[in-house]
């Protein structure tokens, strides 16, 4: 018999890159947390130290006008704003500098709690040791070698930095009394149905109606009601609002 080219052995199936950081809850309930890669993470760190830089800068134009006791409070001001600022706001703004806001990041504890004073203290004053021995060398090395795009920082801190989830928007769909479907949908109907209320609003008079009878004999509708009615049967399958 000529040699078979396919294995008797079924090959190993390789599991597909997946970045989500999966937690569990005490109550039990699971969640998919998304890791920040280094990038969008270099550049919230980038803003933050842009606005850093320009309060100092006030700060120093401003207190300089007022001489030595000037320089001396420039000069706690400087301690202040570079070892308090990211402190501050992880702990006082759900986990979110005003780079991390802006790049839809947050900070939180391994577990996805909101992040507490020591373990943002922590990952914070660990800052020094990523920034060895020069430009975040170590702390880059950390975040391409860990899985969840850890820093020494948040390693020692069990912390993460995560993209915030954005709240889940009900579709839009035109106003109408809420009917029963007449026999059950399944997934496949049922998205037809909504995406036809929720797109209505967009289409020209004579597309709704041609998609209205499209949908009107499958759901039993009558054609002169197509629309009205699948309108009402979407707004049955959103449930109360």
């Amino acid at each position: 018999m000529p040699p078979s080219s396919a294995s008797p052995y079924p090959r190993p199936q390789q599991a597909l890159l997946d970045t989500r950081y999966q937690v569990e809850t005490p109550e039990g309930i699971d969640l998919a947390l998304r890791p920040a890669g280094l990038v969008p993470r270099a550049l919230a760190f980038t803003i933050d130290l842009l606005i850093r830089g320009a309060i100092l800068a006030i700060v120093y134009l401003v207190l300089g006008l007022f001489g030595q006791m000037g320089t001396g409070l420039a000069t706690i001001a400087l301690f202040l704003v570079t070892w308090w600022y990211m402190v501050l706001f992880e702990v006082l703004n759900q986990g979110r500098s005003p780079g991390k806001q802006l790049l839809g990041l947050r900070v939180v504890h391994d577990d996805g709690t909101p992040i507490g004073w020591p373990a943002s203290i922590t990952r914070n004053l660990l800052r020094f040791v990523d920034l060895l021995p020069f430009a975040y060398t170590l702390g880059i090395i950390s975040c391409l070698s860990n899985r969840a795009f850890k820093r020494l920082g948040d390693i020692a801190a069990g912390t993460l930095v995560v993209y915030r989830e954005q709240p889940i928007e009900r579709p839009d769909v035109p106003e109408a009394e809420a009917l029963p479907a007449p026999f059950v949908l399944d997934f496949a109907e049922q998205r037809a149905v909504l995406a036809f209320a929720e797109r209505g609003a967009g289409l020209s008079t004579a597309r709704r109606a041609e998609l209205a009878g499209i949908l009107a004999e499958p759901l039993q509708v009558d054609a002169s009601q197509a629309e009205q009615r699948i309108n009402g049967i979407a707004r049955g399958l959103l449930g109360p609002t």
